[in-house]
């Protein structure tokens, strides 16, 4: 009986992919095409500067109490992020956001989900601080590292000078452009090869482009166009969004969009970590969001049948 389903099922993908239009030769040269990394200035790539970031990276060193690092949040067998809905900090402090992928983050033009700090290097300096996460500061760090014989002279070696907030956000910032993820099946189809994807991938990619627009969001190959939107998740009690920053109440609850690219690997999902699978979160589009006012224009339901969201979770699983 499980065999004759199975085989049902193939069936079904069979004819849907064999009725899928091919999608254009426009689309596969735009996602096929990643934009160019850019490097401040001051802080070129540097393969001493690398190695050292990683360190750090790596050293609960940068937290008060030396509990906690930045992969204890940022995990790599979880796509750089985490697997609970919100990561604790010292003391199990707990914040209000789910910890964000680190793929590719080198080639976003800002960072925070409300999209307020326009630079790596500034970034690096917000859950050091952070009361919820690190809750260090950025001089006492440095007073700390450079207490350190073997750190001391690491960053005289790659800096020509001693640990110093300069310094560390800066190479931390180094390490974390390295996180470029590998070509994947998707990549390897939309550089001509029309096997790397499944039958069901095929169709999710038709449907993602097609009648579920989620492009519209989520384009280019970093799968987003990073703009601020409420996607209809429910609203926190505690958490403005985009407001924070902009003091406007147009951003109430609005925040940047994800990429979606290792996206099977960082459930739980959206920025409370409210959706434990990525079943769960097709669900809620296919429904147009819980259904709150601040919902933003575009979100409505999507009326996927079941096979469609299958060939959706396949082709977003390709990512």
């Amino acid at each position: 009986m499980k065999d004759i389903l199975r085989h049902s099922k193939l069936v079904v993908f069979i004819v849907l992919a064999s009725c899928a239009p091919e999608p254009s030769s426009d689309l596969l040269s735009e996602l096929a095409t990643w934009p160019q990394m850019e490097f401040p200035t001051d802080n070129e790539p540097d393969a001493q500067k690398i190695v050292l970031g990683e360190r750090l990276f790596f050293d609960p060193v940068v937290s008060i109490d030396s509990s906690i690092s930045c992969a204890s949040c940022h995990k790599e067998v979880y796509g750089f992020a985490d697997d609970v809905a919100i990561s604790p900090g010292v003391e199990d402090r707990l914040g209000k956001r789910n910890s964000p992928s680190l793929w590719n983050v080198g080639y976003q033009p800002y960072f925070m989900r409300e999209g307020g700090v326009p630079t790596l290097e500034m970034q690096v300096l917000v859950p050091v601080q952070e009361h919820s996460e690190m809750a260090f500061n950025m001089v006492l760090l440095a007073q700390r590292l450079n207490a350190n014989t073997a750190y001391k002279n690491d960053f005289l070696e790659a800096f020509g000078d001693s640990a110093s907030a300069f310094t560390i956000t800066r190479a931390l910032a180094q390490y974390e452009r390295t996180l470029i993820q590998e070509p994947t099946s998707f990549d390897e189809y939309v550089r001509g090869d029309n096997g790397a994807l499944s039958i069901a991938a095929k169709k999710g990619f038709e449907l993602f482009y097609g009648k579920a627009g989620c492009d519209h969001c989520h384009s280019g190959p970093l799968m987003t166009n990073f703009g601020f939107y409420n996607n209809g998740t429910q609203i926190g009690p505690d958490d403005y969004g985009r407001a924070e920053l902009t003091l406007d109440s147009a951003d109430f609850y609005v925040f940047k969009v994800p990429s979606l690219r290792k996206v099977a690997l960082t459930a739980p999902y959206m920025h409370d970590g409210s959706l434990a699978s990525l079943r769960d979160v097709l669900e809620q589009y296919n429904q147009g969001g819980v259904g709150h006012d601040y919902t933003s224009d575009g979100i409505e339901p999507l009326n996927l049948n079941e096979s469609e969201l299958v060939a959706l979770e396949e082709f977003l699983s390709s990512l």
